[in-house]
This record gives C-alpha cells, sequence and structure tokens, in this order.
C-alpha cells in the first residue's frame, strides 16, 4: 500500500496543504485559492478536502499528518530569553500560548473537517519545526544530493533563519538566528514605516527599491549589523516586537494583520511614517532602495559564511525573505555559489510541503521523491467542466485544436491584444506561471500602463514578469541559470531591451520565469508560436487575478474576464474574445 503524508500550514498567513504518495506530490494548494481571502491565515479546511479527493483517498487512508510548528522547538532559548525579560514578556507570553492552542487543537479540527470521529484518524501526528519545514522544502526536492541551505524569515518557532547542509535524506543544522533578531523584522518594519503596512506588502517595496538612492545606506546599517558566524543583530532601540510581541493576528475573515514593528525612536530619526495612500516622496523611494541594497550586504554575508561552513557549490533556499528575487539573483555575483534552487512557495504555504517531505524522508527514512522542476501541483478541470462553466456564464466560444490555438492565440498576443491563460493545474505558491497567467507582448512599450489601466490597477512603479523559452535565456539575460519559479532577477541586456521594454524594470533588469518544454509544454508551446510570428521568445505575464487571489476555477477565470477589459479568454482548448475596439 502507498505511504500517503499530509502536511499542514496553520493559524498562520498563507494556510496550506500538501499530500505526498510515497513521496511523490498529489496535491499542493493554498487555502486562499479556494476561499478566495489573500493570504488566508486560519485552518485550510477546504484544501483539506480538495488535497484528499485530488488524491482518491479518505482522511482514514493517511499514515501521517505533519504539521509545520514546533512548540519545544528551541524551548532552551525561550526560557533564556524570557527570565532575561520578565517584566515584560506578558503579551509574548499570551500570543504564543494562543497559537500553541489552536496547534493542539489541528486534531480534532481535523477530524471536525473531515466529518469523521478522532478514532477513525489512524495517522500519526508530528510536529516539524518551523525552520527545518523551510529547509526540507527547499533541499529535500532539489535536483541536488548534497547542498548549503539557508532558509530567512520573519520568525518561526523562536528563529528567524537556519543555517544548514543538506546530505542525501540528512538536514544537519549548522546554526540559527533567534529571536529577537530578525531580516524578515527589518523589512517589514521600514516597509510599514513608507505606507506598506499589510501582509506580502514587501514585494512592492522591493519593485519600488530602484527609484530611490542609497542615502540612507549608512543608517540601515545601524539598524542591523552583521555578527559573527554569518549572522545579524538588530539594533533593537528601533523595534517593538521584542517588549511589546509581534501581534500578529487575523481579522474576523482570516487576513492576516501585523502591529506597527517599529518604534518611536524611528520617527525621531526619519520624521513621520507615510499613511498608506499618501503621495510616495523621495524619501520613501530613498528608504527602499536603502533597506533592498542593506538586505542584500547581510543576505551575501550569511552566504558566504554558510559557503565556507559547507564547502558545496550548491544553494537552496526557502522563508520569506527568500522571495526577494532581487537578492537570489546577485547570488552568483557576491558569493561562491554557482547553483541555486529556491521553493516555489518560499513563504509559509512552503511549510506545508517541508513538514511532508522531511517526515517522508527524514523520520521515515525513505527515498527523496523526484526533483521539483514545476509548480502545477493544485487542482485542474476537464474540458467538460470548463464548457459547462463558459454555459452557465452565457457566454459564447469556440473548441479548438492545439495546432489553432496556438496559432489564434499567438497571433491575438502580436496584434497587442490581452490573453487570459487558464491551462492545466494550478501554480502552487505566490507567482502565476503560465497555468493562471493574463500574457500579453512584451515589447509594446504602451502594455505595462494598459494592463493597469484595463485589469490590474497596480502602482505605476511595480513591474511586470518576462516568461522566456529555457534555451533562449542567455540571448536577453546576464545569466543563465534556469529561474523556474520566478525566484530570481537578472539584468537585461542592454541590446535586447527594446524587444521586451514592457517586461523591462527601470533599472533594466526581469524577474523571469525560464520556460523548459518538459516541464510546461503548453506553456512553452505559447511562447514557440509568440517567437514564430514576433521574433521574441518571451511573453509579458502577470497573475490572472483583480485585486484577489490568482483565480482557481473557470467561473472564477470568467468573472476576472467578464468584469475587466481583458481581450480573449482561453481556457484549456477554449478560445473566447471581445471585439475589439
Amino acid at each position: 500500500m502507498p505511504t500517503y503524508i499530509l502536511g499542514i500550514n496553520a493559524f498562520h498567513a498563507d494556510a496550506a496543504v500538501v499530500l505526498l504518495r510515497d513521496g511523490e506530490v498529489a496535491a499542493a494548494l493554498a487555502e486562499e485559492r479556494l476561499n478566495r481571502v489573500k493570504h488566508y491565515a486560519g485552518f485550510p479546511r477546504l484544501a483539506l478536502r480538495k488535497a484528499l479527493d485530488m488524491g482518491g483517498i479518505a482522511i482514514g487512508d493517511l499514515d501521517h499528518i505533519a504539521i509545520g510548528r514546533a512548540s519545544t522547538a528551541n524551548l532552551r532559548q525561550k526560557l533564556a530569553f524570557s527570565l532575561k525579560n520578565l517584566g515584560r514578556i506578558g503579551k509574548l507570553a499570551r500570543q504564543r500560548l494562543e497559537n500553541r492552542a489552536q496547534i493542539q487543537d489541528i486534531p480534532a479540527l481535523v477530524a471536525e473537517t473531515c466529518e469523521v470521529p478522532r478514532s477513525e484518524i489512524r495517522a500519526r501526528f508530528s510536529h516539524v519545526e518551523h525552520h527545518l519545514c523551510h529547509a526540507a522544502s527547499a533541499f529535500l526536492p532539489s535536483p541536488f544530493d548534497r547542498a548549503a541551505i539557508l532558509t530567512v524569515d520573519g520568525f518561526g518557532d523562536f528563529a528567524s533563519a537556519m543555517l544548514a547542509r543538506g546530505d542525501g535524506r540528512r538536514i544537519e543544522v549548522l546554526d540559527r538566528v533567534l529571536f529577537p533578531h530578525s531580516l524578515g523584522i527589518l523589512y517589514s518594519a521600514v516597509c510599514q514605516f513608507i505606507g506598506y503596512d499589510r501582509y506580502g506588502d514587501e514585494g512592492k517595496v522591493m519593485g519600488l527599491a530602484p527609484y530611490g538612492a542609497p542615502s540612507y545606506l549608512d543608517f540601515m546599517r545601524e539598524l542591523v549589523r552583521e555578527a559573527p558566524s554569518g549572522k545579524y543583530e538588530l539594533n533593537l532601540e528601533y523595534f517593538r516586537h521584542h517588549s511589546e510581541g509581534v501581534d500578529y493576528s487575523a481579522d474576523a475573515e482570516g487576513h492576516p494583520t501585523a502591529a506597527p514593528l517599529f518604534s518611536s525612536r524611528l520617527s525621531d530619526r526619519l520624521g513621520e511614517p507615510r499613511e498608506r495612500g499618501a503621495e510616495l516622496t523621495q524619501r520613501d523611494k530613498d528608504l527602499a532602495r536603502s533597506l533592498q541594497e542593506r538586505l542584500e550586504e547581510v543576505y551575501f554575508h550569511i552566504l558566504r559564511d554558510l559557503h565556507v561552513r559547507t564547502g558545496l557549490d550548491a544553494l537552496c533556499v526557502a522563508g520569506g525573505v527568500a522571495l526577494n528575487s532581487v537578492a537570489n539573483g546577485k547570488v552568483f555575483a557576491n558569493t561562491p555559489f554557482r547553483r541555486f534552487h529556491g521553493h516555489p512557495a518560499a513563504t509559509d504555504d512552503g511549510t506545508a510541503f517541508g513538514a511532508a517531505c522531511f517526515v517522508h524522508s527524514v523520520t521515515l527514512g525513505k527515498p527523496r521523491g523526484e526533483p521539483l522542476r514545476h509548480a502545477y501541483l493544485g487542482p485542474a478541470f476537464s474540458d467538460r467542466e470548463i464548457e459547462t462553466a463558459i454555459e452557465r456564464a452565457g457566454l459564447k466560444a469556440r473548441h479548438l485544436n492545439d495546432e489553432e490555438l496556438f496559432s489564434v492565440t499567438a497571433e491575438r498576443l502580436e496584434q497587442g491584444r490581452i490573453v487570459g491563460w487558464f491551462q492545466g493545474r494550478m501554480e502552487w505558491g505566490p507567482r502565476a506561471l503560465g497555468a493562471r497567467s493574463i500574457v500579453a507582448h512584451p515589447g509594446l512599450a504602451s502594455m505595462k500602463d494598459t494592463l493597469n489601466a484595463r485589469i490590474k490597477h497596480r502602482e505605476a512603479f511595480r513591474p511586470f514578469a518576462p516568461s522566456i523559452l529555457e534555451e533562449r535565456v542567455g540571448d536577453y539575460f546576464e545569466q543563465t541559470w534556469p529561474s523556474d519559479f520566478m525566484m530570481q532577477v537578472y539584468p537585461t541586456r542592454p541590446e535586447r531591451r527594446r524587444e521586451i521594454q514592457a517586461a523591462d524594470h527601470v533599472d533594466h533588469t526581469g524577474r523571469l520565469q525560464t520556460v523548459n518544454k518538459q516541464a510546461c509544454p503548453r506553456y512553452h508551446r505559447l511562447i514557440e508560436a509568440f517567437e514564430a510570428r514576433t521574433g521574441i521568445p518571451v511573453v509579458l505575464n502577470t497573475s490572472f487575478n483583480e485585486n484577489e487571489p490568482i483565480v482557481c476555477r473557470p467561473d472564477e477565470a470568467i468573472a476576472c474576464y467578464q468584469r475587466t477589459r481583458m481581450d480573449v479568454l482561453v481556457m484549456g482548448n477554449w478560445f473566447m474574445e471581445k471585439a475589439a475596439v
């Protein structure tokens, strides 16, 4: 009989579930894609039921349930911190006890979700330390037999970073950076100060950084200092998480929230914080640039030490800070590492993946699964299900064979029309990777503004991504290492900037996705068809949504198509278009 392992991230942002069958991924999906609450921070009920359905099993068939939190992790360090801070840990202690109670309720919630008595669940429950989950998610599905591992985020189980070495099925922890020091807290705090105070806004500030100058870099060096052995320390006078609690919680609908992380000392030095929605000043842009450069300095400090400790040239990364694709794109130029793998769901949804992989390969000692070359691990919908959704919406559609479909869609892209592209299984992780994407011509100067005006309504400074045929990446970018999951930003070659100007950022870089023919055959074929018409092996790619989680079901894709000024919708082999204006 197969061994089934379920991984769960619950009661934290990006609640998610992953199901492994004999080490291979049967399902991986975040709750937000099903309940439509972005970064949902509760218990992933819908994702749990859907994962079991995708695996074709009942809850009683599970052998193990792995939870990506372990309250006993780093216990000695927690106690030491508590003894030193007895006068100010009341709120911190309350938060931790409340969260621990929620995590302990998970067995009962699993039974309740599946509508069975607790006694019918024969699976063994395991708790895996947060950063071990990140480390397992990065290394165990990687293509490397041996690799250095770095995980960096805000906090999880009292740690903000883990340095480790992966070897076969083993993960050897080399060091941790512990509470209250955190690069994730640093980045989030400054983001909050310049008015980007919602969970997930850090990516916006990364995009804003090239518009500023590093005029506050010396000050950022005051906020965080390098320490020996690849570590770092915050200047805690400028922060309040260690004295008043991080206070990560969720509203009534499950949206994650966070109280201000910076202290009044930051305002004393920099002036009043920007209010959300207010006009961006040069100070705000300069702070973003200075923050990004300081993050990179410390990131490379950690990595250089990690390379010395491991002597390996392959690197695996995960954790929220590992979504900083600008820093990742500079790893080869600033460290001795020459091979790179980042987990596609690097934030806390990835801990569900890592918890399951850890139990499979480390706890049970079973062989690692196949390397993760694509992220198409979510639900798929049949041709008939798509047709039914089209009929329900009262739309007219043509069913085309593959040759017609790719030819006509490429023609519409060449004409400058905006295409909703809905194919196969939904992506795992925050990036749209050609299964639930909006695609467009990257060489049209007006396309970025057109997309924002007609569909996305994003800040003008935020870039769109280029998806490029993997075999052509060196022709357009100054690095050739594949970026399967849009985890790296590379400089655009000067002679190619005009060809992909709508996907070329202000600093002439692209957060690219390299599209592999074997891993992503239909998306690869679309880009090939576009290249045949235009000579450009690149399409502009952005997520299929409008201020909501990326669409999952056909009905959601159709709704987005109907309420926006999207020109074309392609779902499977069904082709729909609005009359050209």
